[in-house]
């Protein structure tokens, strides 16, 4: 069982350099706004507003739904753990441990939250 976990963490850091050793692919995008200047009528041309910030206060906060329902389920799971540990100083330990963490996870998914949403209003 060790030696699986150490070959998924080898597998996962070799990923993860050579994922930022590798050099990005070059955007070759066309700017379809440079044709508005004689069509006015086309879609694209009528809605020129900037729809960036919407998407990314969208795309951030279901991330971090998405980590404060991961961090309710392990406080869940540590007082399971907890629960079952059946006086085991280990097994408490531990479970204290699942529940502390991911009550600190749960704060900073709501920090993060309202701090994305603030800055978010400034922009």
């Amino acid at each position: 069982m060790k030696k699986i976990k150490q070959l998924i963490l080898a597998f996962a850091i070799v990923t993860g350099v050579g994922a930022m050793t590798l050099p990005a692919a070059p955007a070759l995008a066309v700017n379809v706004f440079d044709s508005c200047a004689g069509n006015s009528t086309a879609a694209v041309c009528k809605s020129q507003k900037d729809n960036a910030t919407p998407m990314i206060k969208i795309v951030i906060n279901l991330l971090l739904t998405a980590l404060g329902m991961i961090s309710i389920i392990m406080i869940i799971i540590g007082g399971v753990r907890y629960t079952t540990s059946q006086g085991d100083s280990s097994g408490i330990k531990s479970a204290k441990d699942t529940i502390v963490y991911s009550v600190v996870g749960l704060v900073v998914a709501i920090l993060s939250y309202s701090i994305v949403n603030f800055v978010l209003e400034w922009f």
